[in-house]
């Protein structure tokens, strides 16, 4: 089934060229074929049309017709002298381009011609709740996470190994970013233990029997790949002293379970939380890069407390996979307050009924995700 997505690209064309990024089956291709029926797509992944643009790039202004407007190229990563052609091209005939792919790395490398501010990237995530509407789940979306072919699998259990196998690794290492296959696939697996957490680089050097610096190097490669994201830590606490390491979060719950290890992640345990909280922070992340920018953080003190999310100015979230809330679940939102920065503090939980604890709002998730995606947050 298709999904309708929250991007609207044949809007953002009608104003300027777009880089769409996102991990593989995010749903570019289908929101393309959705969204684009009529235009001209190059596919990097087909061999042919690869190597006929790869030995002349020149073939683009050649079969474009007059009256074309839109031009897409599916995973422009995997020829970026391509996108000298590009600039060309949205120079001389106006063409407007929207250029996908699944990775950053190749398109920052040193040379690339990232075509001077005429384009704007825009990121695509996994399905949100807020897209999927009456189909959301939350525990399906706990194990399955929310890539559409996998969320909607009668298999998902080997799709899920077959995406953290087939691409996550071996993908990778095709694109060039490590050969060393073996230690990044033991680093992989020791990062999705990590999810969610400040990571310990030192920790994850030891466990994953590499050097510390590799680790660095294979974080950026996933950050790179969009796999995971940074989160940066609040910094202006003046009551407390603020821990200042990011956190670390992979960019679904199902991918990160089966990187684990994991087939099933039952309610009451400690890695079912950290999955509900991945999840909030991919819907965070969602509603911010489709509707609303807006800076985010965690914050942390060296006493203990702790909050899960910053959203600028004015509002705090803590994540709860309690059905619930006590005020002992709110002494970081709580800490916080203190400091007189948010305006607004809410406890997101397992909790059935909306409720207000101690002047601090507790939402379940069905309420949250409500609250997020009509603007209310």
């Amino acid at each position: 089934m298709y999904v309708e997505r929250h991007v609207n690209i044949a809007e953002l064309l009608a104003r300027k060229s777009h880089f769409l990024l996102g991990p593989r089956q995010t749903g570019k291709t289908s929101l393309i074929r959705h969204q684009l029926p009529g235009a001209r797509v190059y596919d990097l992944l087909d061999s042919a049309t690869f190597l006929s643009l790869s030995r002349t790039p020149g073939r683009l202004a050649e079969e474009l017709r007059g009256d074309e407007e839109i031009v897409v190229i599916d995973e422009v990563q995997r020829l970026p002298e391509l996108l000298n052609e590009v600039h060309r091209l949205i120079e001389t005939r106006g063409v407007r381009f929207l250029l996908t792919g699944s990775s950053a790395r190749r398109l920052r490398g040193g040379g690339v011609n990232l075509l001077g501010g005429r384009a704007r990237v825009k990121y695509l995530h996994p399905l949100s709740a807020g897209e999927l509407a009456q189909h959301f789940d939350l525990d399906r979306a706990m194990e399955r996470g929310l890539l559409a072919s996998i969320y909607f699998s009668d298999d998902p259990a080997a799709d899920l190994d077959a995406y953290a196998g087939t691409y996550l690794q071996q993908e990778i290492i095709a694109e060039g970013a490590t050969r060393n296959a073996p230690a990044f696939s033991r680093f992989l697996r020791v990062a999705a233990l990590c999810n969610a957490t400040v990571v310990n680089f030192t920790n994850v050097a030891n466990d994953a029997q590499v050097a510390r610096t590799t680790v660095y190097e294979y974080f950026e490669i996933l950050r790179d790949t969009l796999i995971v994201s940074e989160l940066p830590a609040w910094k202006r606490s003046r009551r407390r002293k603020p821990i200042v390491s990011s956190k670390y979060y992979f960019f679904d719950t199902g991918v990160t379970c089966a990187l684990q290890g994991r087939r099933t992640l039952p309610r009451g345990t400690p890695e079912y939380g950290f999955a509900l909280e991945t999840w909030v922070h991919h819907e965070l992340c969602s509603y911010r890069d489709y509707v609303r920018d807006w800076e985010m953080s965690y914050w942390r003190s060296t006493s203990g407390f702790e909050v899960d999310f910053l959203l600028g100015d004015h509002t705090a979230l803590e994540i709860k996979a309690t059905e619930n809330v006590t005020a002992n679940d709110l002494k970081g939102l709580r800490a916080l307050r203190q400091e007189k920065v948010c305006k607004r503090f809410v406890c997101v939980s397992l909790d059935p009924r909306v409720r207000k604890v101690d002047g601090i709002d507790v939402w379940p998730v069905a309420h949250f995700v409500s609250a997020l995606w009509e603007g209310e947050l």
